[in-house]
């Protein structure tokens, strides 16, 4: 049965350090961990969560778009967790979009991001898989690659002024 885990927050060291590549992965403790980061994501309305967030230095994140409070307008996909993920290229079309993130609540960052990229990452059954992401995908697959590299998205925001707290964000997305 799924755990919820505690969210590293802004401040914990674990969120600059390095990340290790992952074994096994039909090793069942991995195969837990990734329950365990369905579950907090889901139950924070996350759209996506790297394992650095929940205390564990590993190259592995989730993404998982969906509408939910957070992000009403994201579209739906079936979560998927991706191993020791890889950007192979990005477009040099760029485009900024708010951000948020389960480590840093209540603010929200206009980030600039490349608005298609092409991944690799294994499966959780260890496959090798390769897709070329876009739009709003294409973002958290960005998001989470920052966390397993020691960033967040506050480091990526190109002005300060571009930072809003999460009541405003609702109130903008909504007008």
């Amino acid at each position: 049965m799924p755990i919820l885990r505690q969210i590293a927050q802004l401040g914990q060291p674990v969120l600059r350090q390095e990340t290790a590549r992952v074994g096994d992965p039909a090793d069942p403790l991995l195969q837990a961990l990734i329950e365990d980061m369905l579950a907090t994501m889901t139950e924070a309305n996350g759209v996506g969560i790297a394992a650095p967030q929940v205390y564990e230095p590993l190259r592995l994140f989730i993404v998982a778009s969906r509408p939910n409070p957070r992000y009403p307008q994201a579209p739906a996909m079936a979560p998927t967790a991706m191993l020791d993920p890889e950007i192979i290229w990005q477009s040099d079309e760029t485009e900024a979009g708010w951000e948020g993130c389960l480590s840093v609540p209540g603010i929200r960052g206009l980030v600039p991001r490349s608005l298609r990229i092409g991944v690799r990452y294994r499966s959780r059954r260890g496959e090798v898989c390769e897709e070329e992401l876009s739009g709003f995908i294409a973002r958290v697959f960005q998001h989470e690659y920052d966390h397993i590299s020691g960033l967040v998205f506050l480091d990526r925001v190109a002005n300060n002024r571009d930072l809003v707290s999460e009541r405003e964000y609702l109130r903008l997305v909504s007008a």
